[in-house]
């Protein structure tokens, strides 16, 4: 592999994202992976060949393959979580998952006070949840929004009266209890020692040396400005902020999808199927995103993810294996439009309309030919098919196109 590439999910995620930046970093050397939105609550799997299994939250998906990982401005970084995610990847043979992680200091700071009011919001939604992971991640931007300057930053941790006065404000204006402040303040300035803290010119150092993966969390439909609001997450999860990471370095921006389509918790999932049987190995009900739920492939879904994020030049196919053959081609109400981001009136409008599409099917596909009949539905070539979690089972179909100047 010789460009680098941003790989983001234009489903609601689950598509495959972790094996695929996985399979990227098996190709060859790449100097790292760079995550660019969302925090802990993603969940990204990733399989070797020798049955190691690991769910990657922030660290990178090819942190089992030595990879480092740049967490860039963009994240929302949880300390006390990545610490579990270190133990256990530490368990599974990596000598020192921290060595292999570096930090912009601008990236905020989750908190157990984020994750206390977080969850308590949602719960006092009641049947109008809006499937929140529960990790405080939304809770966490929303507070910065709120309070310009006053939201904790990962560069606070290297000044610990700074970080004790933004963590007792925190705590007052949220109205939560939870650990003392004081024990907050000691584990991050922990992490602090543990970690490297840079600035944010250190991405550009990184795309000077070899091929930088950027790996994108959630998926397209789940966008903070472009998904069904409000079944949405917190997060810019199109290519946007990976193109705004590269200033104008040309990348291949790969689309994640499977051949069926899923989503946890809430919100619109017109073809949805319950007797549509497809094995989950790391997937299931959750004690706050709520149900599982499958569906069909929807093209028309797809393609608007794929005019909100600016196209992609070429797409990952997961699920080859799935014993799937129908595809939603159509839906009663026609095509959905791309608009501008920041409305959120115009998208609830838009989720009231996808909440009655019923959607229009073309059946008989069969394994082999997922790819083309995908390609052929979203106009855009499927380079990499996978028929299983490891890097064996995944087949290059054609060649990453090259890249444009973006």
């Amino acid at each position: 592999m010789s460009e680098h590439v941003i790989v983001v999910d234009l489903g609601y995620g689950d598509a495959g994202k972790g094996t695929v930046v996985d399979w990227l970093c098996a190709q060859g050397p790449v100097q790292a992976v760079v995550r660019f939105n969302g925090g802990g609550q993603a969940g990204h799997n990733v399989v070797l060949p020798d049955g190691r299994h690991h769910t990657f939250a922030q660290f990178g998906s090819g942190t089992l393959r030595g990879v480092p990982t740049h967490l860039s401005r963009f994240m929302v970084v949880d300390p006390l979580a990545l610490a579990s995610e270190a133990a256990h990847l530490a368990g599974l043979g990596v000598p020192d998952p921290f060595g292999l992680l570096t930090v912009d200091r601008d990236a905020l700071l989750a908190t157990p006070y984020h994750v206390a009011a977080g969850r308590a919001r949602e719960l006092a939604r009641g049947a109008d949840r809006h499937g929140s992971c529960g990790m405080g991640v939304g809770e966490t931007m929303a507070y910065a929004l709120g309070h310009p300057g006053l939201g904790p930053t990962v560069g606070d941790c290297e000044d610990p009266a700074l970080l004790t006065r933004k963590l007792r404000a925190l705590r007052e204006a949220l109205g939560v209890t939870g650990p003392a402040v004081e024990d907050c303040v000691a584990a991050y300035r922990a992490f602090a020692e543990r970690v490297a803290l840079v600035d944010s010119s250190y991405t550009a150092a990184l795309l000077r040396g070899r091929p930088v993966v950027f790996e994108g969390a959630q998926g397209v439909l789940l966008d903070e400005w472009h998904g069904f609001h409000p079944h949405t997450t917190w997060s810019t999860t199109t290519f946007a902020n990976a193109l705004a990471l590269l200033d104008g370095v040309p990348a291949v921006r790969l689309g994640v999808l499977r051949t069926y389509t899923t989503r946890h918790g809430p919100g619109p999932l017109v073809t949805e199927d319950p007797e549509l049987e497809a094995a989950e190995a790391h997937n299931a009900d959750g004690p706050w995103q709520g149900p599982f739920r499958v569906g069909h492939f929807d093209a028309v879904a797809h393609r608007y993810a794929l005019a909100v994020a600016g196209g992609a030049d070429a797409l990952a196919l997961t699920h080859l294996d799935a014993p799937v053959s129908r595809m939603c081609v159509s839906y009663d109400i026609g095509e959905l439009p791309a608009g501008p981001p920041g409305d959120l009136d115009r998208q609830a409008r838009l989720t009231g309309r996808v909440l009655r599409a019923r959607p229009r099917y073309a059946g008989g596909i069969g394994a082999g030919d997922w790819p083309a009949a995908v390609a052929d539905a979203l106009g855009v070539p499927v380079c990499l098919g996978s028929a299983g979690p490891t890097v064996a089972d995944k087949v290059r179909l054609s060649s990453v196109i090259a890249p444009e100047r973006v």
